[in-house]
């Protein structure tokens, strides 16, 4: 299963990199912040191949593409309906943003179909390609916030994702077994609503993920000693 990292960054394009957009295979979104289609087509990812987007949490840098990505499918002519998999109020918070953007939106008769299922705490969201099991954690963003686990049906592999959070044990258990746990490394001291480097590194051998990549990093983090960590990047291969 091929994972990209289109987008690595935090909300304010620090270190020059694209807000968070994770790429599981070429099905599936994992947080669509506002830069992602910029993202995905830097990578040569088409847009209309997304059938699901699996939100974190519901700041713009996290969910803030979506009207790009649902209006991008309907000047391309797009016939293939889209899930998006959020959290509570995503249905209502996405709507409001559509008409914010781009007024009249949410009133167009489109050749797909919109679908928004609102994340139930560690109970599975399934279809025929994913099982998206959320875990809730410490961030404000106006609605609960998850870090999430993917499993990819079709090949076995799960990712797990912290999204934005101070330290929680929750995130040991969204991490236990993955193949793969892209977690946030905001800042190097801890911070009140995001994951740090030193908490992250009392708590390493806890970890029971296969392997551990730290995204969404601040200016501090980027220029802090992260040696012993692997780091993504814009446009990283993983998987």
């Amino acid at each position: 299963m091929s994972v990209v990292v289109a987008g690595s960054g935090d909300a304010f394009g620090s270190g020059g990199r694209f807000q968070t957009c994770i790429a599981l295979g070429t099905h599936t979104l994992v947080d669509c912040g506002a830069t992602s289609l910029v993202a995905l087509r830097s990578q040569g990812l088409d847009p209309l191949d997304v059938r699901t987007v699996v939100i974190s949490h519901l700041h713009a840098d996290h969910f803030g593409g979506l009207p790009f990505l649902i209006l991008d499918g309907q000047f391309r002519r797009r016939t293939a309906d889209l899930t998006i998999v959020g959290p509570p109020g995503t249905r209502d918070r996405l709507e409001r943003l559509m008409e914010t953007c781009f007024p009249g939106s949410t009133a167009v008769t489109r050749r797909f179909t919109v679908r928004v299922v609102e994340h139930r705490e560690r109970e599975p969201h399934r279809d025929e390609r994913l099982t998206v099991v959320p875990y809730e954690v410490r961030h404000a963003s106006g609605a609960p916030a998850y870090a999430v686990r993917v499993r990819d049906e079709e090949t076995g592999f799960e990712l797990a994702y912290s999204g934005d959070t101070e330290w929680t044990d929750a995130l040991l258990d969204v991490a236990d077994g993955a193949d793969l746990f892209l977690c946030e490394g905001y800042a190097p001291l801890p911070i009140r609503w995001h994951l740090d480097l030193e908490s992250l590194e009392r708590n390493r051998d806890r970890f029971g993920c296969r392997r551990l990549v730290l995204t969404h990093l601040s200016p501090t983090a980027l220029a802090a000693d992260r040696s012993g960590w692997e780091t993504a990047h814009d446009g990283m291969r993983l998987g």
